[in-house]
């Protein structure tokens, strides 16, 4: 998986180079972890990303105590060999606060606010949606949905693709955004009354190729 020795690496006086942590399937930055020559070559041996802690003095295996451990998939190292990039197979969150990434304080929106990451727009409208059912509000759209059930969930989203439709169909393409924004935000609801998370769902996707129709 990585044939570069760790003494080749440029670590900080203390010994510790930086890893960045990334979700494999979503792009998603979810953490920035530090290790030592231990964690380094116990991460390679195991598959289980293991880090150094700072703060502890000691080694530690992500997910060990809660339970949401992070598989490698790959690791590199940038062009000056001083900062580790890991690519991970995420379970559960990746914050101890409970956030799926570490970086969620906001502090400006990127290219002015119009956010380019389908996955980031997709994974921040499901802890929107979520954060909505575990601290329901008066008046929420979203509580309403939840406090009706599956039934009704599924109803709207019926009525939402009906929508879509008939927007096409219009050939009004301004009809057609706004309908097409309505399905995916009922489908969201759906898949956190389901437990399914879009990370999940854009990897079954990404594992699809098209080919071509034998005629």
């Amino acid at each position: 998986m990585n044939d570069i020795n760790f003494a080749r690496l440029k670590k900080s006086p203390d010994g510790l180079i930086p890893v960045i942590v990334q979700d494999a399937s979503s792009g998603a930055v979810l953490m920035l972890a530090y290790m030592n020559e231990a964690a380094y070559n116990a991460t390679l041996s195991s598959g289980q990303m293991t880090y150094y802690s700072r703060s502890r003095k000691k080694l530690w295996l992500k997910g060990e105590e809660s339970g949401h451990f992070q598989r490698l998939v790959s690791l590199s190292a940038d062009c000056d060999q001083d900062t580790l990039l890991a690519k991970v197979e995420q379970t559960g969150v990746a914050c101890h606060t409970g956030e799926k990434s570490c970086f969620f304080n906001h502090i400006s929106p990127p290219d002015g606010g119009n956010v380019k990451n389908a996955a980031l727009i997709l994974e921040a409208l499901m802890a929107l949606i979520k954060e909505r059912r575990e601290q329901p509000q008066e008046g929420s759209y979203t509580n309403y949905l939840f406090d009706k059930g599956l039934d009704k969930i599924l109803k709207k989203l019926g009525e939402e693709a009906c929508e879509v439709v008939i927007a096409a169909k219009n050939e009004n393409n301004d009809e057609l955004r706004y309908e097409i924004a309505d399905l995916l935000y009922h489908l969201t609801v759906l898949m956190a009354q389901a437990g399914l998370e879009w990370d999940t769902v854009l990897a079954e996707l990404s594992t699809r190729r098209a080919t071509p129709a034998n005629n």
